[in-house]
């Protein structure tokens, strides 16, 4: 019986040692990992603010410059702000600024290059083939400025350029003499009337509207297109055909 009860005593008495020795390191475990825990939030934290006014302390002992104060007397020294770029693109050559073309003869002034008169002769009469348009080859291109007409002057503004321009604008009195009858243009003083004729408009569109207002309804709007009808004046017709250019007088 005493030996049965002193095995029950040293079974319990282990037990106990192990549960000891258990709760031993659980709290050395805790210990070390609350210590790490710390160790590495201190590490890893900001500085504190008595930290950063020692350092400023330190800092003004030494004697080193203030920048606000530097920047306050920079803003109050230079009074006027220099807005100018700080990058500059390079000025373009002088010879890429575009081709610098001399004045032409002033024989020149009504110059027209498809339609020189003195070159068409150089074509052939066949067909009239000399009257088409002939523009000149490259080495024909003329390499400087047309000028304008002797005594040129600014064209008149609208509407009175409606019916009339400037004669020295355009210095032909050819149809003033030809077309003299017709009305089309009257030459007056120094510049050129558009009073409206020809054989249809012997006393100008108005008074031609007039004469078609006689015979339909153009007063309130109704109409807005009349349609006149009549010969022409008698001109050279050409007429491209399948067989090749004819023309027809």
């Amino acid at each position: 019986m005493a030996n049965w009860a002193a095995l029950v005593q040293n079974c319990v008495s282990k037990k106990q040692n192990k549960q000891l020795t258990r709760l031993y390191f659980l709290t050395f475990t805790t210990f070390l990992c609350t210590l790490f825990y710390l160790l590495g939030l201190w590490h890893h934290s900001p500085p504190s603010l008595a930290a950063v006014s020692a350092g400023t302390h330190l800092s003004g002992a030494r004697n080193c410059p203030d920048p606000t104060s530097k920047l306050l007397s920079n803003s109050i020294s230079n009074s006027t702000l220099d807005f100018s770029a700080t990058h500059f693109a390079p000025d373009p050559e002088e010879s890429a600024r575009g081709f610098h073309a001399p004045p032409c003869d002033p024989t020149l002034a009504e110059y027209t290059p498809c339609e020189d008169v003195q070159r068409s002769l150089l074509f052939p009469r066949e067909d009239l083939i000399y009257r088409e348009r002939h523009c000149p080859v490259e080495a024909e291109v003329l390499r400087c400025r047309i000028p304008a007409p002797f005594g040129y002057r600014v064209p008149l503004r609208w509407p009175e350029s409606r019916d009339a321009a400037w004669f020295a604008n355009v210095p032909h009195k050819e149809l003033t003499v030809e077309k003299k009858n017709q009305n089309w243009v009257r030459f007056e003083g120094d510049r050129f009337r558009f009073p409206g004729g020809g054989t249809m408009f012997p006393r100008g569109a108005g008074a031609y509207i007039d004469d078609i207002g006689k015979l339909i309804n153009l007063k309130d709007g109704s109409i807005r297109t009349a349609l006149d009808t009549g010969c022409g004046v008698n001109r050279v017709v050409r007429l491209f055909s399948i067989g090749g250019l004819t023309t027809i007088e």
